[in-house]
């Protein structure tokens, strides 16, 4: 019987090919189910800075199925300074996988070999961080307050991390550092994932005013944005930050509105601050079932007080979430902004506005004049979220 030669390289190519996926295989993370073995869902909070992330974010991390980190990659970012955004896309892509899988030896690169709770970013805005297995502040389900788990909780050990959020049902990170959607294509096509994107934009006049307002807190991310080599910006009278953020906005909702791929289909969500602003529960209703979560009764009343406080003035702070009059924040660039900045801000812009929504303004008599609402409805007569015949302009 005739059999075939096969030479000792071929050989050798084809075990090592072999122990290769073997060891892919094995050294995947496999994160148990969560508490009731129903497979665990995981959203990603996609947005840019000041565009009301902090408060969508504190939507999730207050719901008691819900896991919820804000902003894992400001780890990568701090480290590596002097890189820029989109060399450091698969660093952050790659940290964010690890942590939907719970797998937080991730940040052994970033973090202090001896460390705590309060080594991670904005860890105290996480309830499950302040409940238990992680800590006793709060009980577990109930409303955290930031105030409260900091002082209780900073000094618990971070392994307590990777097992607190191996017993949620639903694993939300929030993250501000990725402009393109491609990038997390491996994300989505993953089958260890059953990911979704919340894509949450904001009006860029909006945005700028936010920005002035916290600048010093932004300087080393607009460093890392404009790609100077480890400089940080704090002064951008050019408002070169504002258009890539305009830029990046742009290109992920064309790539998920336009021709979508298939593992991209009823996995994203695009949220406007607006909306939100405007009527929160039944937004936030709509969102929470695109995440598979349901509103509950302490939840609704947690979102009344947040969205009906005391007003702009209340928050200063860059990275907090209090209560406050959500539909005055939403205006309150059209009296705090010189025309010509809003003008200026409106031709670097142009494609962001008209694909997301947002009506420009011809004059200082129109951005003053709140009855002219500048947020257009959604629907296919006025609006679309997907519009394939309309030519959009580069922002």
């Amino acid at each position: 019987m005739w059999l075939p030669r096969v030479s000792s390289t071929a050989v050798t190519a084809l075990l090592l090919a072999q122990t290769c996926l073997l060891l892919f295989l094995v050294s995947r993370p496999r994160v148990p189910a969560p508490m009731g073995g129903e497979e665990r869902v995981h959203v990603l909070v996609l947005s840019s800075w000041r565009s009301g992330s902090s408060f969508v974010g504190q939507l999730f991390s207050q719901h008691p199925d819900v896991f919820y980190l804000m902003e894992p990659a400001w780890h990568v970012w701090a480290a590596l300074s002097q890189g820029s955004a989109p060399a450091l896309h698969m660093a952050v892509r790659d940290l964010v996988r690890s942590v939907f899988l719970c797998d937080m030896d991730v940040f052994d690169a970033y973090l202090p070999w001896r460390r705590n709770l309060s080594d991670l970013f904005q860890w105290a805005v996480s309830r499950a961080l302040c409940s238990p297995p992680a800590c006793s502040a709060f009980p577990r389900g109930e409303l955290s307050s930031e105030a409260v788990c900091k002082p209780l909780c900073a000094r618990r050990p971070f392994a307590l991390v990777q097992e607190t959020c191996r017993s949620y049902s639903h694993v939300v990170l929030k993250e501000v550092r990725f402009f393109n959607l491609q990038v997390l294509y491996p994300l989505l096509s993953d089958p260890a994932l059953n990911l979704r994107i919340v894509h949450l934009v904001r009006d860029p006049r909006a945005v700028l005013r936010s920005r002035e307002q916290t600048a010093k807190a932004l300087a080393r991310d607009n460093g890392i944005v404009l790609g100077t080599n480890g400089t940080w910006v704090e002064a951008d009278p050019g408002l070169r930050v504002v258009r890539e953020v305009c830029r990046s906005h742009v290109r992920i909702a064309e790539a998920a509105t336009r021709k979508p791929p298939p593992f991209l289909r009823g996995r994203y969500r695009l949220v406007r601050f607006e909306d939100l602003a405007r009527a929160p529960l039944p937004e936030i209703r709509a969102l929470y079932a695109f995440a598979g979560l349901r509103l509950t009764q302490p939840l609704e009343a947690w979102i009344h007080n947040a969205t009906h406080g005391p007003g702009p003035g209340a928050r200063r702070e860059a990275f907090k979430t209090t209560s406050r009059d959500a539909l005055g924040v939403s205006q309150a660039w059209r009296h705090a902004l010189p025309f010509a900045k809003i003008r200026r801000v409106q031709e670097l812009c142009a494609g962001a506005l008209q694909l997301l929504g947002y009506r420009p303004v011809g004059s200082e008599d129109e951005q003053r004049d709140l009855a002219l609402d500048l947020v257009l409805p959604r629907g296919p007569s006025s609006f679309s979220w997907a519009s394939a015949t309309t030519a959009h302009p580069a922002p």
